[in-house]
């Protein structure tokens, strides 16, 4: 008879202790088995196990969207009377990035502060069947470090959206440039978000290999108006991929005789680079870069002044000058552009890339008609008086974007996820900055919500395509 070794040659008092014993061992057993299996997680893909950032729950972009907005002030003040009050009315600390601050903050025009309080005492409350946690600037901080900041890129409706998150996130971070000292701004610049260094999280971060805390942002934004630069998107025009047909042309008289021009550009400034500049950007790796997540929008430039080529006078304004064949030429864009950043994430996996690298498309939001005549914000989504600018087709341009990727097949763009999350933003026709009624304030909810979901979902809905990548080395 085989004798036990002397540690399990014990004499348990009752039958329960030694059925405990056996089950301890048969664990015991099975881990050592996991873990020297190849598919197996590494060991240090434990803190993605018992992180409670990395616990899967469940509220899909559609669930989150349909909620309302609901009441919730967070300060006593009872009305604006300095401009930085608008920092505590919407519940912030303070913002890191200072470019036009005041501007983003929908504080700048003293004739626009009658509507404080009410414009920052809102909260954006989604579908019962959501399970979402709070909002948390500091989690957020911690979980960009650990397991992977953000690259924001689009037009200044994003630029909007990363000051909302210098924000959120302070003090935690310190941006850069500093736009106070540096004037005027060039739109090209990219702008940063960096731990900083004195942060009281510093110390409770599980700090990545080749980590800086002076030199890896956590959040940057680059101006990135139409996906692609202006010569790749030339290409493409004139490729035989993008054809005007007559059924494409709102004007039959144009179809008959239309030839491309030279150019699709017209004289409207823009700002754009190709992939292949900001994609080595995204996937690099400490101390240059860490991150995770790419965060998309676009629509806001895709019009028949930026894209005169395809302009139709004859059609008139209620078929937008055209609009569709600016809609059919996105339609080749977006599928040339998610081939080429699919292709760039795959080639740096098959390179021994093993950090978690993904890519979400954020619905563009469109600008409200007379935004400074409502005050709080609508039950339903209001529809269109005028033709202002290409709003009325944005949610088409958006419906581009989600039927490629829901079209196509999971194994073609497994990395890119459209998150159609624009409708509360939708009912906010008060939350714009002073000056216009396309750009959305910081402090009113709608930016902020855009991060607590996309928050969400790259760290609990998007768990299982982040630990289905090796931690990195």
């Amino acid at each position: 008879m085989t004798k036990l070794p002397s540690w399990l040659a014990i004499r348990p008092r009752s039958l329960s202790t030694r059925f405990i014993l056996i089950g301890v061992i048969i664990t015991f057993v099975i881990a050592l088995h996991t873990f020297d299996s190849p598919s197996s997680l590494r060991t240090s893909d434990w803190s993605s196990i018992l992180s409670p950032h990395r616990q899967h729950s469940s509220c899909t972009p559609e669930q989150w969207s349909s909620g309302r907005w609901v009441y919730t002030p967070t300060s006593d003040l009872a009305n604006l009377t300095r401009p930085e009050q608008a920092l505590s009315l919407a519940g912030f600390e303070g913002c890191a990035a200072d470019r036009e601050y005041y501007w983003h903050l929908g504080a700048d025009r003293k004739e626009r502060w009658g509507r404080f309080p009410n414009v920052s005492s809102y909260r954006w409350m989604p579908s019962s069947q959501c399970d979402v946690r709070p909002l948390d600037g500091a989690a957020m901080v911690k979980d960009m470090v650990e397991n992977g900041g953000w690259f924001l890129i689009g037009d200044s409706i994003s630029e909007n959206h990363f000051f909302s998150l210098s924000c959120l996130l302070y003090p935690h971070v310190r941006a850069t440039p500093n736009h106070t000292e540096n004037s005027p701004y060039d739109h090209a610049w990219q702008q940063n978000l960096y731990l900083s260094p004195t942060s009281p999280l510093i110390s409770e971060i599980a700090m990545p290999e080749g980590f800086s805390i002076e030199n890896t942002p956590l959040v940057s934004f680059r101006r990135v108006d139409l996906l692609l630069n202006g010569t790749e998107l030339n290409a493409l025009y004139h490729s035989p991929a993008f054809s005007i047909e007559p059924d494409d042309l709102d004007s039959q008289e144009l179809s008959s005789q239309y030839t491309k021009a030279e150019s699709v550009f017209g004289d409207e400034a823009f700002w754009s680079l190709s992939p292949s500049e900001y994609m080595p950007m995204f996937l690099g790796s400490p101390p240059d870069a860490n991150y995770g997540t790419l965060v998309v929008s676009t629509a806001g430039h895709w019009t028949t002044t930026t894209l005169a080529a395809l302009r139709d006078n004859d059609a008139g304004e209620h078929a937008g000058h055209g609009i569709w064949n600016v809609v059919a030429f996105f339609k080749v864009v977006i599928r040339a552009w998610a081939e080429e950043v699919q292709d760039a994430i795959t080639e740096y996996r098959k390179n021994g890339g093993r950090r978690p690298k993904q890519v979400v498309i954020r619905a563009y939001l469109p600008g409200h008609e007379n935004c400074h005549d409502i005050f709080e914000p609508t039950e339903n989504i209001t529809p269109w008086v005028n033709i202002p600018w290409n709003w009325p087709w944005i949610p088409d341009f958006n419906t581009e974007f989600q039927e490629l990727l829901l079209s196509s097949s999971s194994s073609e763009f497994p990395d890119i996820h459209y998150l159609p999350i624009e409708r509360p933003g939708r009912l906010r026709p008060d939350a714009h900055v002073s000056s216009d009624c396309l750009h959305i304030m910081s402090g009113a909810g709608v930016l902020e919500g855009w991060s607590h979901y996309i928050w969400h979902f790259v760290t609990r809905e998007g768990w299982k395509d982040l630990t289905t990548s090796q931690s990195p080395p």
